[in-house]
C-alpha cells in the first residue's frame, strides 16, 4: 500500500519530467544561446509568418471599395516593402547601441524618461499577447482552409496549440528552435517555390487563376476623402507584415558570441526574407485574381455558404498546384505550422521584457525567476493564459483579431526610434570634449544613426496615426484602453517596491539587543502535540517558557489545570479568560502585560499544527491555529514557531518525499534532511508509517 501511495504520489514528477525535461544547472546557461540559424526560426517567425496574412487583410480590405480598387495594390505594397526597410536599419542601429535587450523600452526609459518607458513597455506587452492570439487564429484558419470539417472546432484546436506551444517553451530554448527550425524553413522554401512557379507560368502565358476570380464582389461607392481613407486602412492592414521585427532586439542576449554581429544578421535575414515573400504573395494575389472578402456571403456574389472562405495563402497555392495536389497541402501544412509557432516570437520576447521589467520593479519578481530548463517559465505561462483568454473572447475570429493588432507594435516604433534620435543627439554632444581624431569615428556613427532612425521615427509616427485612425472604430479602442491600464498598474508596482524598500532599508537607528526571551506554548488540551511543541521550547533554552490557555470555557481551563498536575508538566501554566470566545485578542493582552512588567522581551509563541495527507482533512484541521498566528503575527517583537505533527494519513505525503521535492535536487541539497544524502540520489527508506511528530 505504502509503494502505491507513493508511485501515485510521484506521477506529476514523471509528467513533469517527461514534458520539460531534466532540470538544467546555472552552469549549462551558455549551451543555450542560440546560433544565427536556430533564433532565426525562434526570433523571425512572427515576421516571416505574417506574410500569410498581411497581404489578405490589405487585399480584402481594398475589395470594400470594388474590383477596381485592387489597382491600389502594387503602391501599397511597395509603402509596406519600405516601411519594412526602414524599420530593419533603424533596429540595426538600436541593437549597436543597446545590446543587453531592453530593446524599445530600454531606449524610451533612458532617453524619454520614466513613464515613455513603460508606456512602451506595457505596449509590447499587449502586442505579444495578440501576437500569439493572431498567429495561432490565422495558423487555424489555414488549417480549416485544407480541411472545412473542423471549422466548429476553431476555438478548441486554437485552445490547443497555445498549450502545446507553452510546453515545447517550457523545455528551453535551445529545444525549441530545434523543434521551430523545420517548419520555418519548410515554409520559406515551399512558398518561395510557389512563387517561382507561379511568376513562370505567368510569364510562359499560362497564368494561374484562384477559383474566386469566378466571384463578383459588392463594392461601396466612395467619395474622395472615403478613398483616401480606404487605402490608408489597406496600408495600415497590411503593415501587420511588419510585427516581430522588435523581437530581435529585445532578444540579443540569447544569442552567441559576437551577439550585436549575430542579431544584426538574423534581423538583415529576416527583413530580406520577409520582402521577397511579401511581394511575391501580393504579387501572385493580383495575377490569379484573388477575391477574398470580410463577410463573403454578403459581398462574393456566387459563393457557397455552406463553406468557409479559403486563405489567400490556400487560393494561391490551388491555383499554381492544383487543390487536391500533394504541393497544396505541404503549402497549407507549413504555413498553418508556421503561423501556429510564430506565437512562439512572443513566448521569447515576452519573458525576457518581463524579466527586465521585474529586474526595474515594474513587475512582480516571480517574472525574474528562471525554471528548471533555465528560461523564464512564469513569464510564458502568464502569456499563455493571457493568449488563451483573448482567443476564447474573440472566438479565434482572425478578422476581428487583426483589428486589435500593431496598435501596440507601432507605438513601441514610434518612441523606440525618437528614443534613438535622442540617444544620438546626446552621443554628438558629448564628442565637443574629444580631440579631433577621437571624435571623427563616433560622429560618422552618430550621424549615420540620427539620418536613419529619424526617417524611421518619421515614418513610424505617420503609420501609428493612420493605423489608428482606420482602426479604432473597428476594435483598437481596445488596445488604447489596455495600454494606459497596465501602464498604470506597473507604475503601481513599482511604487510599491519602492516604498517597501524604503521602509526596510537600514539605517543608523537600527539597534540590537532586546531585553529577555520568554516562549509561550498555546495549549487547548494536554495532548501528543502540546508535549511535542513543550519539547521544543525547553531545548530551545529561553530564559522563560511558559504555557498559555486562553479559557472560553471554565470548565476546560479547570480539567486542564488537572491534567497539568498529574503528568507533571515541568513548565508553569497560565489560564487567561476569554468569556467573549476570543483566541489572539487574549494571548496578545498577555504579552503586553508581561512586558510591562518584566521589559520589552522578545517572544516566540510555540503552535502545534497537523500535518494531514488528504485535501479535505485541512478543512477539518488547524483553522483557529492558522487564525491565532496570522493576528499574533501583526505584534512587534512576536515570532510565531510552528510545531508540525503528522498524522496517520500524512503516509501519503511520507511517499511523495521518496522522491525530491521541485527544486530540492536542483539546487543539491541532501533529500529527508539527511546531512549523509547524496544530492539527487534516492534515499531508501524502511516500509511503514513515519515516526511521529
Amino acid at each position: 500500500m505504502a509503494n502505491d501511495s507513493r508511485e501515485s504520489a510521484d506521477a506529476p514528477q514523471v509528467a513533469k519530467r517527461i514534458l520539460l525535461g531534466e532540470p538544467l544547472s546555472t552552469e549549462k546557461a551558455n549551451e543555450q544561446l542560440l546560433p544565427k540559424r536556430m533564433a532565426l526560426p525562434i526570433f523571425a517567425s512572427d515576421a516571416l509568418s505574417s506574410v500569410a496574412y498581411g497581404p489578405q487583410e490589405m487585399l480584402m480590405t481594398l475589395g470594400l471599395g470594388g474590383l477596381a480598387f485592387l489597382a491600389f495594390a502594387p503602391w501599397v505594397a511597395a509603402a509596406v516593402v519600405l516601411l519594412l526597410i526602414v524599420i530593419v536599419l533603424s533596429y540595426r542601429k538600436l541593437i549597436q547601441a543597446y545590446p543587453s535587450g531592453g530593446g524599445d523600452y530600454e531606449v524610451a526609459s533612458k532617453n524619454l524618461g520614466e513613464i515613455p518607458g513603460v508606456v512602451v513597455a506595457a505596449a509590447l506587452l499587449v502586442d505579444y499577447i495578440l501576437t500569439v492570439s493572431v498567429s495561432i487564429a490565422s495558423g487555424v484558419d489555414n488549417i480549416i482552409s485544407a480541411v472545412p470539417q473542423l471549422d466548429p472546432w476553431r476555438v478548441e484546436l486554437a485552445v490547443g496549440f497555445v498549450i502545446l506551444i507553452v510546453v515545447v517553451n517550457l523545455r528551453g530554448v535551445r529545444e525549441a528552435s530545434t523543434f521551430f527550425a523545420i517548419p520555418t524553413y519548410v515554409f520559406v522554401g515551399s512558398v518561395a517555390v510557389m512563387i517561382v512557379t507561379g511568376l513562370v507560368r505567368t510569364f510562359l502565358g499560362d497564368a494561374p487563376i484562384a477559383e474566386s476570380a469566378q466571384y463578383t464582389m459588392h463594392g461601396d461607392q466612395l467619395a474622395n476623402a472615403a478613398v483616401i481613407l480606404l487605402v490608408l486602412r489597406a496600408f495600415s492592414s497590411g503593415c501587420s507584415a511588419l510585427t516581430g521585427v522588435e523581437a530581435v532586439s529585445n532578444g540579443v542576449q540569447a544569442f552567441r558570441i559576437p551577439k550585436i554581429r549575430n542579431a544584426q544578421a538574423t534581423l538583415a535575414m529576416m527583413g530580406g526574407i520577409a520582402i521577397l515573400l511579401f511581394t511575391g504573395l501580393t504579387a501572385l494575389g493580383l495575377i490569379t485574381q484573388v477575391h477574398y472578402a470580410e463577410n463573403p456571403c454578403r459581398d462574393l456574389v456566387g459563393f457557397n455558404c455552406a463553406l468557409p472562405q479559403q486563405s489567400l495563402m490556400a487560393q494561391i497555392a490551388s491555383a499554381v498546384f492544383g487543390g487536391g495536389s500533394l504541393p497544396f497541402f505541404i503549402i497549407q501544412a507549413a504555413t498553418a505550422c508556421v503561423l501556429l509557432l510564430a506565437a512562439n516570437t512572443a513566448f521569447n520576447g515576452f519573458p525576457l521584457l518581463g524579466a527586465v521589467l521585474a529586474r526595474d520593479g515594474y513587475a512582480p519578481k516571480a517574472l525574474n525567476t528562471r525554471g528548471d530548463r533555465l528560461v523564464f517559465s512564469n513569464g510564458m505561462i502568464l502569456l499563455g493564459i493571457a493568449a488563451i483568454g483573448v482567443l476564447v473572447l474573440f472566438q479565434a475570429n482572425l478578422t476581428n483579431l487583426i483589428q486589435l493588432y500593431i496598435i501596440g507594435v507601432f507605438v513601441s516604433f514610434s518612441l523606440g526610434q525618437v528614443g534613438m534620435v535622442r540617444h544620438w543627439r546626446r552621443l554628438l554632444a558629448g564628442t565637443k570634449a574629444l580631440s579631433v581624431k577621437e571624435a571623427q569615428p563616433v560622429r560618422r556613427t552618430a550621424y549615420t544613426g540620427l539620418a536613419i532612425n529619424s526617417l524611421g521615427a518619421s515614418m513610424t509616427i505617420a503609420v501609428l496615426v493612420i493605423v489608428t485612425v482606420t482602426k479604432f472604430t473597428h476594435g483598437a479602442w481596445m488596445v488604447f484602453i489596455a495600454i494606459p491600464i497596465l501602464a498604470l498598474l506597473m507604475m503601481g508596482v513599482k511604487r510599491y517596491y519602492r516604498d517597501v524598500e524604503h521602509e526596510i532599508s537600514i539605517d543608523d537607528t537600527t539597534h540590537f539587543g532586546s531585553e529577555g526571551d520568554v516562549a509561550i506554548i498555546l495549549v487547548n488540551r494536554l495532548q501528543k502535540p502540546v508535549i511535542k511543541a513543550i519539547d521544543y521550547a525547553i531545548a530551545a533554552k529561553h530564559q522563560k517558557t511558559i504555557a498559555l490557555h486562553v479559557a472560553a470555557n471554565p470548565e476546560d481551563g479547570v480539567q486542564l489545570q488537572k491534567d497539568w498536575q498529574q503528568h507533571r508538566i515541568p513548565i508553569p501554566l497560565v489560564i487567561v479568560e476569554s468569556p467573549f470566545r476570543h483566541y489572539a485578542a487574549p494571548v496578545e493582552a498577555y504579552i503586553s502585560k508581561y512586558r510591562q512588567k518584566h521589559g520589552p522581551a522578545v517572544v516566540t509563541v510555540y503552535l502545534p499544527q497537523y500535518i494531514v495527507g488528504h485535501w479535505w482533512e485541512s478543512i477539518l484541521h488547524n483553522r483557529r491555529a492558522r487564525r491565532v498566528a496570522n493576528q499574533l503575527m501583526m505584534v512587534h517583537g512576536v515570532t510565531i514557531t510552528l510545531v508540525p505533527w503528522l498524522l496517520d494519513s500524512s503516509e501519503l505525503i511520507y511517499g511523495r518525499r521518496s522522491r525530491p521535492v521541485p527544486g530540492q535536487q536542483r539546487a543539491g541539497r541532501p533529500l529527508y534532511g539527511d546531512a549523509n544524502a547524496q544530492p539527487g540520489r534516492r534515499v531508501q527508506r524502511p516500509a511503514g508509517p513515519p515516526e511521529k511528530g
